[in-house]
């Protein structure tokens, strides 16, 4: 069984930044794409970014660019998103996601990460953007 275990989330000040990491276990992480989403209670899931497991390129929604950046080192099992210049609407749940399919889709000249097709997910962790 794949489980994936985030950790890295806190209490930051604006401006500040946080790596987030996302430890997969039960299953080589070379076989799978990992993406990352953030949720709001009460809002929808926003994508953020994956990396692919073949060739680890990368694709980043329209909320992800710019201030995101993910990374992977499949020897580790993990993989990392780095948040710069945080902002006090990035606050909200960061969850990892795994699954053996890209599940990325471009429309318009943005991507869109299609979360209901990822298999396996963390339990999340929270990034709090406050002064």
């Amino acid at each position: 069984q794949v489980q994936l275990v985030e950790s890295g989330g806190g209490l930051v000040q604006p401006g500040g930044s946080l790596r987030l990491s996302c430890v997969v276990s039960g299953a080589s992480l070379a076989y799978y794409t990992v993406a990352w989403f953030r949720q709001v209670p009460g809002k929808e899931r926003e994508g953020i970014s994956s990396i692919r497991s073949s060739d680890f390129s990368t694709y980043y929604t329209d909320v992800g660019k710019g201030r995101f950046t993910i990374s992977r080192d499949d020897a580790r099992n993990t993989v990392w998103l780095q948040i710069d210049n945080l902002k006090p609407e990035d606050t909200a749940v960061y969850y990892c996601a795994a699954d053996l399919h890209l599940n990325v889709i471009q429309r318009n000249g943005s991507y869109y990460i299609l979360a209901e097709e990822y298999d396996y997910w963390g339990q999340g962790t929270q990034v709090t953007v406050s002064s």
